[in-house]
């Protein structure tokens, strides 16, 4: 588990009780004596107006294939959430050093780090 690396993990609602399984990005690997992650929500329903913290992910092309992702999908990174690593269902795939490095920008805009 390391950072770049797409999952399917049971993701907190934000509003109910519960989870739901949810492609995420890792943005941390294990953390703790217990082992938690933060990890980053993947949605197919791509938003009307996207945020400026939001990165689009296109299976379709080149840089995104490694994600084996089936659909276009947004990287909501203001949807953050630290699950424990039992949460990490499946591996799926990796995004791209470039795409990480994206991340890492918009994530340091959107805290304002």
């Amino acid at each position: 588990m390391q950072p770049g690396e797409i999952f399917l993990a049971q993701f907190p609602f934000g509003d109910l009780p519960g989870m739901k399984l949810r492609p995420v990005l890792l943005l941390t690997g294990p953390v703790g004596s217990i082992p938690e992650v933060v990890v980053a929500y993947i949605s197919s329903v791509i938003p009307l107006q996207p945020l400026s913290s939001d990165v689009l992910i296109d299976p379709g092309k080149a840089e995104f294939r490694s994600t084996q992702l089936k659909t276009v999908s947004a990287l909501r990174l203001h949807k953050l959430a630290t699950i424990h690593s039992s949460s990490l269902v499946r591996y799926l795939g990796v995004v791209d050093d470039s795409t990480q490095r994206a991340v890492a920008g918009k994530l340091k805009d959107l805290l304002k780090l």
